[in-house]
């Protein structure tokens, strides 16, 4: 499968402020509250091909360092750097030229991670926690409301404690967030943000932050997979009439509808360093729009 391109230039022009999206309706709250209580611990759900998808994954993630990347930017390449070695850098934008199996990363298949990036909020302390503390230096609570504030004059609903549109990420077993079952609790966020001019450009250090509530796509030929290792493509959504209905039945619940979103300017599409690994298997209970 050829690898679609990340687009990093021009990002900041498509960040704008949304109005605030509609509450979720109490149908599509009670459906999702029943479909994550089927899931086992080490499932999420997902969208494919304008159906619900199960994802069961298999073993941890990987954020995949070469011995040619700085991903610390501390002026030392990764085969000559221990202490990059000691700690996951999943960084947004950068990408590897293989995967975690040594794959070539053009042929490995895609997990599209919607991020809703609309929000209207302005209350720092809205904010999401650390999950278990974070590492040292992460922004969170209060720190990450500030600065995303600085960066895009919100608090967007991806990193609000509790945000107002439905996502498949926090873990569902316990809403936790920043979390869901074997991804990693923090991201890079530095590429991205020196990208929108928001930052130092090329960064000068990581700008770790928890990972963000986030809903997943696959391509419509990959609903029903084997376990295989997926590269994480972060999808930026910017218009909540987007964002998917927990039960599928509106918004980007398909690659299709996906790209249709960014040809229109309303999502961008950014590659990463961040691979699951997992299996895909259309739900039982699926439905189409």
């Amino acid at each position: 499968m050829p690898m679609s391109q990340p687009r990093p230039c021009g990002l900041a022009n498509r960040f704008v402020q949304c109005a605030a999206p509609a509450v979720i309706g109490a149908g599509f709250a009670m459906f999702a509250l029943g479909a994550n209580a089927q899931l086992a611990p080490n499932q999420t759900l997902g969208f494919g091909n304008d159906r619900i998808v199960t994802f069961t994954y298999q073993q941890n993630f990987d954020c995949v360092d070469e011995p040619l990347l700085d991903l610390d930017f501390n002026g030392r390449k990764a085969q000559s750097d221990p202490h990059e070695m000691q700690t996951p850098i999943c960084q947004v934008i950068t990408e590897p030229g293989h995967d975690p199996a040594g794959g070539d990363i053009r042929h490995t298949a895609h997990l599209y991670v919607l991020v809703p990036m609309f929000g209207h909020d302005t209350n720092a302390a809205d904010a999401m926690p650390c999950p278990d503390g974070g590492r040292p230096g992460e922004l969170c609570g209060p720190d990450l409301g500030k600065a995303l504030i600085a960066f895009f004059g919100f608090v967007p609903e991806a990193w609000k404690t509790r945000p107002s549109v439905s996502t498949q990420c926090p873990d569902a077993s316990n809403g936790t967030p920043g979390t869901c079952t074997m991804h990693a609790s923090s991201v890079d966020l530095s590429v991205l943000l020196g990208a929108l001019g928001k930052t130092a450009d090329p960064p000068t250090q990581p700008i770790f932050v928890p990972t963000p509530n986030h809903s997943h796509v696959v391509d419509n030929s990959r609903v029903n997979a084997g376990a295989i290792w997926w590269e994480v493509r972060p999808v930026l959504v910017m218009d909540p009439a987007d964002w998917p209905a927990a039960d599928g039945s509106s918004g980007i619940t398909s690659s299709t509808a996906m790209d249709a979103a960014e040809e229109a300017g309303r999502a961008v599409e950014v590659g990463s360093n961040f691979f699951l690994f997992f299996s895909s298997q259309l739900a039982a209970h699926a439905m189409h729009h």
